[in-house]
């Protein structure tokens, strides 16, 4: 088997254009929270959804000792944040943090997850927590904060739905 440089791998997910998310625990010493673009919606029923830790995260053994997490997907405008909680700390920010079942959630995101650790799963130098969503928010009319090749962005414009397909002609594909 080869061996695959790393930085190449970096590289070719950083070509995946993915919404900016800050994960985030209250823990007896306080609010702690990362970014991170590894979020994933796992299942519906019940409402699920996993986050993808590195192994020297400060957060880690925050998040394994609470057993809880948010998740604040950022809108347009929130790099400031996002460069914040990356561990490039901005002087004099004022807490952006609100509440949602008892975890910190970001402040005008476009969406907010509160959730309980129900499985953790080791994955070479990561570790996945997928979390039962106990409560949500969202604000549908925010547009999002996107990271593509290592830089933040945000969406020029959307492409209109295609119009419905033959189903014959689906099936065909």
């Amino acid at each position: 088997m080869t061996q695959l440089d790393p930085r190449q791998l970096r590289d070719a997910c950083g070509l995946f254009g993915t919404g900016v998310n800050v994960i985030a625990t209250r823990h007896a010493d306080g609010d702690h929270g990362m970014t991170a673009n590894a979020f994933m919606s796992i299942s519906l029923d019940p409402p699920l959804i996993s986050v993808s830790i590195g192994e020297r995260a400060k957060i880690l053994p925050h998040l394994r000792q609470t057993g809880r997490f948010s998740v604040s997907t950022l809108a347009e405008g929130s790099e400031r944040l996002a460069w914040h909680f990356a561990g490039r700390p901005v002087e004099g920010l004022a807490n952006p943090f609100d509440d949602l079942d008892r975890l910190p959630v970001i402040r005008g995101a476009l969406a907010a997850y509160a959730c309980d650790i129900v499985n953790e799963v080791q994955a070479g130098d990561h570790t996945i927590f997928i979390g039962h969503v106990s409560r949500l928010l969202t604000d549908p009319g925010a547009r999002p904060l996107i990271f593509y090749k290592g830089r933040f962005g945000v969406i020029g414009g959307q492409a209109p739905a295609p119009e419905l397909c033959d189903p014959i002609a689906e099936a065909i594909w």
